[in-house]
């Protein structure tokens, strides 16, 4: 899945001269957590987040006045508190791998760069997205566990029980972690089934199968 397809387009930026009580307000305005810097020209030069702006806001404890205070922050500037090293990726990258970038950095969002000039911003809402869409969950509310053989046919072996039940799946994944070697767990969602037809499939994969668990999730109230 790629970045352009899920990233927020035309996103709120700054420059480095707009003052930091600016941005503050943008950001509760936009609800967002980072606002990217961008020149006259619209190329990334550095990012702002919340984080930033309440490590330059005056503490609680200061003596100075609520007109002191405003006049302090009218005058400090993007550019006084911003990061100029900027971790971004291009339209084109996958979301995977801005997910792997959000994780080793410890960022919740990205800046989506192309020729140098911003186009869009990757959040971690985004990314959250991506997995509810891939995984199926508002499509099919049983999922399967199971620790398959890596070997070529398995999951098909157990597709072809689904679909003799009248199963109809709605997404397959599958993980090599948290498995032994030459094994891999492998998940796959089937959109809901009575409980009459759901019974009997689940007794047939159990018996042929190393099931880990079936889960039959409820969303309606969230």
């Amino acid at each position: 899945m790629l970045v352009k397809y899920w990233m927020t387009t035309d996103p709120i930026t700054v420059t480095p001269d707009t003052s930091v009580m600016k941005a503050s307000q943008l950001m509760k305005e936009g609800n967002v957590r980072r606002l990217p810097v961008v020149d006259n020209g619209g190329k990334l030069v550095g990012i702002v987040s919340d984080r930033d702006l309440k490590e330059a806001s005056p503490s609680k404890a200061t003596t100075l006045d609520v007109h002191e205070l405003y006049y302090l922050l009218s005058e400090l500037k993007v550019k006084d508190i911003m990061s100029r090293r900027v971790i971004s990726i291009k339209p084109e990258d996958t979301v995977e791998k801005a997910a792997v970038f959000m994780l080793e950095h410890k960022v919740t969002g990205l800046p989506v760069v192309e020729d140098e000039h911003v186009v869009g911003i990757l959040s971690q809402g985004d990314v959250f997205r991506v997995l509810i869409s891939i995984t199926g969950v508002y499509r099919g509310g049983v999922q399967f566990a199971f620790n398959l053989e890596d070997r070529p046919g398995s999951i098909k072996e157990v597709a072809d029980v689904i679909r003799k039940h009248g199963g109809r799946m709605v997404s397959i994944l599958s993980s090599y972690d948290l498995c032994e070697e030459g094994c891999r767990n492998v998940y796959i969602r089937i959109a809901d089934m009575a409980e009459d037809k759901l019974q009997p499939l689940i007794e047939e994969l159990e018996g042929n199968f190393p099931l880990l668990h079936v889960n039959q999730e409820e969303l309606s109230d969230i």
